[in-house]
């Protein structure tokens, strides 16, 4: 993999944990309120499936969504401000941590109900393959959704029309607090895609070179007008479901066991400099040892000091998100009325009478 890919990977890993941890502490200083879902552990499934995509394609998630929004392109500053309720946040403060959404970037939201991606994503499918268009639309999902009437009916629909949908599964075994095996009598979820006759497969969601990787071609598939495709990816967050869950269901064997497969982890191991061992430069030959010693670069890696640098880099770019989210003023009556009475159409959603 070259060496400004394996960066871009390194930086919004990173950047998505920094972010997350400082929005959990302001969330315990009251800083933000309601609920938030957080993602530490999960950020190669996100990292690697979004890098993979197009700037045309559409995205739609659910409302552990604050990574997927940094890495699509809109600001730490937008995204900060908008989980502490203030006007310059991407939505003006009224959408909070789980109703992000850019038209621009085509961030199609964060859903907070379960199972709410499938028909939007779906919806999104059909618009494309109408117009035959080169796009693709995302749609992520737990895996606490699939019992949800909407997976089902997605899925037909979606492979009955051939629609340009790819179902991404990020199955970190616990839906809300429940694991997997005790709400779902089949585990496997990407099993499940052969009813409707979609290509799955069920991988490795801790390796965001395996998850990239993979992703580029079931979208390569896609795009070649073969229908949907569904990824389950095997992840794990190291949280509780949200703030107000401390996660004390999950053995602590296991939370430790994940935790040492943490992808950050794995991706800083992946940057750094891979020196060559005795073994390997005799295995190597003679003619190429000095440019093994002599040009590591080559093999794409970096050094702690450059790992450092970036780590650096996005604390401070989680510093002045916060900072300006201080800063931002609360939204006002006008808004939310601006607000509501905003569609593209023009419709009247509600009487005059009662903005009195």
């Amino acid at each position: 993999m070259d060496r400004d890919t394996l960066r871009r990977f390194l930086y919004d890993m990173l950047l998505a944990r920094a972010f997350e941890e400082r929005a959990a502490q302001e969330y315990s200083e009251g800083n933000i309120a309601g609920f938030l879902h957080l993602y530490p552990g999960e950020e190669a499934v996100a990292v690697g499936v979004i890098h993979a995509t197009e700037p045309g394609d559409y995205l739609v998630t659910t409302y552990r969504e604050h990574v997927h929004a940094l890495v699509r392109g809109i600001p730490a500053r937008e995204i900060m401000a908008e989980l502490f309720g203030r006007r310059d946040g991407i939505c003006k403060g009224m959408g909070g941590s789980m109703h992000l959404f850019d038209r621009e970037r085509r961030f199609m939201g964060g859903y907070a109900i379960v199972g709410e991606t499938f028909p939007v994503a779906t919806g999104i499918g059909y618009s494309i393959a109408l117009r035959q268009l080169p796009e693709v639309a995302i749609c992520f999902f737990g895996d606490g959704a699939v019992n949800q009437g909407s997976f089902h009916e997605a899925l037909n629909m979606a492979a009955l029309w051939k629609l340009p949908v790819l179902f991404v599964c990020e199955n970190n075994h616990y839906q809300i607090g429940t694991e997997i095996h005790r709400h779902s009598a089949v585990v496997d979820v990407y099993k499940r895609a052969c009813a409707y006759n979609i290509p799955a497969e069920k991988l490795d969601g801790m390796d965001v070179i395996n998850v990239y990787n993979t992703t580029r071609h079931a979208l390569a598939q896609i795009r070649a007008g073969n229908g949907p495709q569904l990824l389950e990816f095997e992840t794990y967050r190291f949280r509780g479901h949200s703030m107000a869950d401390p996660g004390s269901y999950r053995p602590r064997s296991e939370v430790s066991a994940y935790a040492e497969r943490d992808p950050l982890k794995t991706m800083i191991r992946e940057a750094e400099f891979g020196y060559p061992t005795s073994e390997e430069i005799a295995a190597a030959g003679p003619d190429v040892i000095a440019q093994l010693i002599d040009h590591p670069s080559a093999i794409d890696h970096f050094d702690a000091q450059h790992i450092e640098r970036i780590k650096q880099e996005v604390e401070a770019v989680v510093d002045d998100a916060v900072q300006f989210a201080q800063q931002s003023p609360q939204p006002a009556m006008d808004d939310a009325w601006a607000s509501l009475y905003c569609n593209r159409q023009h419709e009247t959603l509600i009487g005059e009478s009662s903005h009195d």
